[in-house]
């Protein structure tokens, strides 16, 4: 009998092991592309003349494009908060971009990649990060008195330093890209010069490491978590390398424009090869990709009709392209639901069939029923939405920034309420007015009063800074 009971337990236990390796393998790799000021129509696929970005469009064009998805905030180190917390970068006391020298994501925030991590992903981010934490001393080992990737739930890291005057001089020199494998930093200490990618462009480094990630993280027999956010198209601009540079020639064009085009170009053909990567490995189909911008346009973007740029809460500083492809769960289409960065932490987590922890406070929604062909969240589900940014007066754009100046903005639906230190100064009907040119808050003074009330309640709510 004692035979038969241990016979029936190991044949229980093999097929209790064939079932999990079925769950795991039903879980899919994760890649987010995040992009570093690009416009809503600077993708050929969006609607740019500019330039032509054949890999991004194919993506597009293969998953679900999201035409009315909106970032965290309009400029970055706010976004790129949202984007791993799935909460609103004031949660943390995040109002503006970091400096480089004292603002850093707090430890105690919980992120996508550990929430990836504890459900067994391997987790990685390359490229940008400008959350804190990434600042070395003489021998180019990283200071451990801000939290950096690793902290924030990454097995494994590539960035450039992220730390002043560095940074600062390397922007005016306009070598940031050029010489930005010269002060690469990798798990925790600054790459050799003798290291391979200690001579690449920024750009390619942080393709080509993703391309070595993705052939080691995809034998190991677990699902990954790539999160890629390219430096591409913010400042300083530089010339990308052949052929990039050629094939974005133009006449009528100034220097500056070309070789924002160029850089472009460059981070598409990036993605190309990233994309040829799965096809290749023959995880294509079981890899969910995302792709979108942190913050709207500045100078040389293309935000189309659309009212503002980087640093100014009108859309075109926050209303940004996303597409997300998945072949083994989601059909290829259009969308023009609303969405948030937020989203995305609580969206990926259901992809990956995470149960978020009943204490865990999160600001967004899954839009993974939506993208399987469900309706979106109603407005009375999600609603209102909010954002946050302290005032810049300065508009990173070839015109002046609009007035009124805002420094909140609730959303309401259809309705877009700015205001600055909660007081109401503009009220656009965004379905009817996306350009944001009709101010109607004369003609609607009771739902005025009453976003304008929920605004100063939400800037009331408690913060987490350690």
């Amino acid at each position: 009998m004692k035979t038969i009971i241990l016979l029936s337990s190991v044949c229980l236990f093999a097929f209790s092991a064939v079932a999990q390796i079925g769950v795991a393998a039903e879980r899919p790799n994760i890649v987010i592309f995040l992009a570093d000021d690009l416009g809503y129509c600077d993708l050929s696929g969006f609607g740019s003349p500019a330039v032509q970005t054949p890999n991004l469009d194919r993506l597009s064009d293969e998953g679900l494009r999201f035409s009315n998805f909106y970032a965290g905030s309009a400029v970055c180190s706010p976004t790129r908060a949202s984007v791993l917390t799935g909460r609103y970068p004031l949660r943390f006391g995040i109002t503006k971009h970091f400096n480089d020298r004292d603002g850093w994501l707090p430890e105690s925030a919980t992120t996508i990649a550990e929430l990836l991590k504890g459900a067994g992903y391997n987790t990685a981010h390359v490229g940008k990060w400008h959350l804190g934490g990434l600042h070395v001393d003489d021998d180019g080992v990283r200071r451990t008195d801000q939290p950096g990737p690793r902290q924030h739930g990454f097995d494994t890291y590539q960035t450039q330093i992220e730390q002043q005057p560095l940074r600062g001089r390397m922007g005016r020199e306009r070598t940031l890209f050029r010489q930005g494998g010269t002060v690469l930093m990798r798990d925790d200490q600054k790459i050799s010069p003798d290291a391979p990618y200690y001579s690449k462009h920024l750009t390619d480094a942080n393709g080509d490491f993703a391309l070595e990630l993705i052939d080691k993280l995809s034998a190991d027999g677990q699902p990954f978590f790539l999160n890629l956010w390219w430096l591409v198209p913010h400042k300083p601009y530089e010339p990308a390398p052949e052929p990039h540079w050629s094939a974005t020639q133009a006449d009528g064009i100034t220097d500056d424009q070309h070789r924002f085009r160029s850089m472009i170009a460059h981070m598409d053909s990036k993605v190309g090869e990233i994309l040829t990567k799965l096809d290749e490995l023959g995880i294509a189909d079981n890899t969910l990709v995302l792709f979108t911008s942190d913050n709207g346009a500045a100078f040389e973007g293309n935000i189309g009709e659309l009212k503002g740029g980087k640093t100014d809460l009108h859309d075109g500083g926050i209303r940004v392209p996303m597409f997300v492809r998945w072949p083994a769960a989601i059909s290829p289409g259009k969308s023009d639901a609303f969405g948030h960065s937020n989203d995305l932490l609580p969206t990926i987590c259901d992809a990956a069939g995470i149960k978020l922890p009943a204490d865990l406070p999160i600001d967004g929604l899954s839009l993974l029923p939506h993208m399987k062909g469900g309706p979106p969240p109603s407005d009375e589900i999600r609603g209102d939405v909010f954002w946050q940014l302290d005032l810049y007066k300065g508009l990173q754009r070839h015109y002046p920034k609009p007035k009124p100046y805002a420094t909140e903005v609730v959303k309401r639906g259809k309705w877009k309420l700015l205001a600055k230190s909660g007081q109401a100064v503009e009220l656009f009907d965004i379905e009817s007015d996306p350009n944001e040119l009709n101010n109607v808050m004369k003609e609607h003074p009771e739902l005025v009063a009453s976003m304008s009330a929920q605004l100063r309640k939400w800037l009331r709510e408690d913060r987490v800074t350690q």
